[in-house]
């Protein structure tokens, strides 16, 4: 994606199954869940770089010691700053002989992050600040175990509000932080039920001290607080979660939105936003990678016993596509063969808009994450190269018209030319507070390969998808412009983003959007201007009726025009005007249908259709709308 966007964060869980003493004994560390925690997050790296913190439970502690541990960092690299700074801390033990690795049991009593059970987070700030205060995993103390919590989440709700409302309405005094503090707080609330209420049964059973704390711990209802915290809850999340007693916890919506694998084998159970760091980091097939169900809970607890059941009721799977499209890892092989697939399903336009001659027509891809859908779209023209070459010989064979002459002109011509032309310079950073020259340096994060296409050539450029068109107007065709191609085709493997996100994704502004843009601008030119005062006024009546019972009013507005229409006037928008360059430039969108094809189990397309799967989402869009139009600034949610 050549534009900046802010995305979706990632979680790990990682819960030993064995005392330490046998990974010391198999593996030559106690602290290899430790080790693993930070591969996992390492190889999730992509998923959050404005911060990282994780979160230790330590099993069977007697009473009087610590059991939960907790280490953020919001600065750069702030992975690696948490783990060099925890190895620093356990080398600088080792040596003054508190805790001997031979001996794992002085690893745990001495060293805070020698535990059974480890959580990670890594976050993109797309609410809450940049601040430690919002960074994961929060943590909500108490002196008994079972009031203990900590969760770390990827995650938006649509209706943090309402649930702080909830919370004021039980007698809390919740702080109006993010979305986290309110789940945080909610399952808090539940918690402390629960707690109660098998506190008061274990005590009519007779159990009192050291056996009633046993059987509690033992009996704990996780699902249970789960299911009474998320009945209102409206959004798209995976949570990971630990309770003081040494259970814990996976939580992904019913929708499943939000992405959560895990991966189990006799010494560990691990959990982790996307599968294939699952996969190398604990050398695993791909067929013992799982997905976690979606709108249920998984429950390890303390003795080791997994459930898994529903929280809430099965609801239509609207996975996000943007997963797949752009913000995982490509080497996931179901990703692989999804983003070729996308690639390929932009050939019938491409054709069109090279008006089908290859000879003059260079591929590329900008960015580099592009490049596998890029690889599928030349893999699919030259297929249909071969067949028109197999037909056109089968043709001439029979009229008798074969000769060498013409195989050479039928084989050896029109044949898709490919070359790296656009690559992602140094990024430069905006230090510089004039606007003007704020612009100039950013123009400059693009730079190309010269000589590889030349003035009669149409230049083709792959993108995952063009949201804003700010990079492209600023950076991308400014520089490829310099070639002096006849035309240029930026062709995106998503379709058309026209409705802001509300489950993970920082696109929540509809102003934004280069498709709204060019749809406000077709309006304009059409002289019906004066449907925009007309859906504010939808949007506000709609806001004032129960969520359930509102509808998206700005899809009414894309209805005016065809996606084609839409397309045409955005490559207008995008083309620079500051260049001599005469040349064309066409943008590509994928097609709705192409999309559903590449991805058949991931039909989350909320952003491109408007079809939200939550009524949260159709909220959010019509708030979007009336910001739009009272010029008010910032997320509508």
């Amino acid at each position: 994606m050549s534009d900046d966007i802010r995305h979706e964060c990632g979680i790990a869980l990682v819960r030993l199954k064995k005392p330490l003493e046998h990974y010391f004994l198999q593996h030559g560390t106690p602290l290899y869940g430790l080790f693993k925690l930070f591969l996992l997050m390492e190889k999730q790296h992509n998923r959050g770089q404005d911060g990282a913190g994780i979160g230790a439970v330590k099993f069977d502690m007697p009473p009087g010691e610590p059991y939960m541990f907790r280490e953020r960092e919001i600065k750069a690299n702030p992975i690696d700053r948490i783990f060099r700074d925890l190895l620093k801390t356990y080398n600088g033990l080792v040596r003054d002989g508190s805790v001997h690795p031979e001996f794992p049991a002085t690893v745990k009593k001495h060293f805070e992050f020698g535990a059974e059970l480890y959580l990670g987070h890594l976050r993109y700030g797309t609410s809450g600040g940049y601040h430690m205060s919002v960074c994961h995993p929060f943590f909500r103390r108490s002196s008994w175990p079972t009031r203990n919590l900590m969760l770390a989440g990827n995650f938006n709700m649509t209706n943090t509000a309402e649930l702080n409302d909830s919370l004021i309405a039980m007698g809390q005094h919740p702080i109006f932080a993010t979305d986290t503090q309110a789940l945080l707080e909610k399952m808090g609330y539940h918690l402390d039920v629960l707690h109660e209420e098998l506190y008061r049964e274990l005590r009519c059973r007779g159990l009192d001290g050291p056996d009633l704390t046993k059987v509690m711990h033992e009996e704990f209802d996780v699902a249970e607080m789960v299911r009474r915290a998320a009945k209102k809850w409206d959004g798209g999340y995976s949570l990971v979660g630990a309770i003081g007693t040494g259970d814990a916890f996976i939580v992904r919506d019913p929708n499943g939105i939000r992405p959560a694998y895990y991966y189990e084998n006799d010494d560990v159970f691990a959990v982790a936003s996307e599968r294939p760091p699952l996969l190398t980091v604990f050398d695993a097939d791909v067929e013992n990678i799982k997905e976690v169900p979606a709108g249920h809970v998984m429950v390890i607890k303390r003795d080791g016993r997994i459930v898994c059941e529903p929280f809430t009721e099965t609801r239509p799977r609207s996975s996000c596509s943007f997963e797949r499209i752009y913000f995982s890892r490509g080497n996931d092989p179901d990703i692989y063969r999804e983003r070729r697939a996308l690639g390929a399903g932009l050939a019938t336009q491409v054709l069109d808009a090279v008006e089908h001659d290859l000879e003059r027509t260079v591929f590329s891809f900008i960015p580099n994450t592009a490049e596998t859908a890029y690889e599928g779209l030349l893999e699919e023209l030259r297929r249909r190269r071969r067949a028109e070459v197999k037909q056109s010989i089968l043709d001439a064979s029979r009229d008798g018209t074969l000769d060498e002459a013409l195989l050479d002109r039928i084989v050896l011509h029109n044949w898709p030319r490919s070359a790296k032309i656009a690559h992602k310079d140094v990024k430069l950073r905006t230090f510089i507070s004039q606007e003007k020259w704020r612009g100039e340096m950013s123009s400059h994060v693009y730079d190309i390969t010269y000589g590889v296409a030349g003035s009669g050539d149409s230049l083709v450029c792959v993108d995952d998808s063009i949201v804003r068109g700010t990079t492209l107007r600023r950076s991308v065709l400014k520089i490829l412009s310099r070639l002096d191609p006849k035309r240029i085709v930026v062709a995106s493997t998503a379709p058309q983003i026209r409705y802001p996100d509300c489950y993970g994704i920082d696109m929540s502004e509809l102003g934004k959007f280069i498709a709204f843009e060019a749809t406000v601008e077709l309006l304009r030119e059409h002289g019906r201007e004066d449907m925009l005062r007309e859906i504010y006024e939808r949007c506000l009546a709609d806001l004032k009726l129960p969520v359930h019972e509102q509808h998206n009013q700005v899809k009414r507005l894309y209805d005016q025009f065809t996606a084609d229409e839409i397309s045409a006037k955005i490559g207008k928008l995008v083309r620079p005007r500051d260049v001599p360059w005469q040349g064309e430039v066409i943008v590509i969108y994928q097609t709705i249908e192409n999309l559903h094809a590449a991805l058949p189990h991931h039909g989350g397309d909320w952003y491109f259709t408007g079809r939200y799967p939550t009524p949260g989402g159709v909220r959010v869009v019509n708030q979007a709308f009336v910001n739009y139009y009272e010029k008010n600034q910032g997320r509508s949610y």
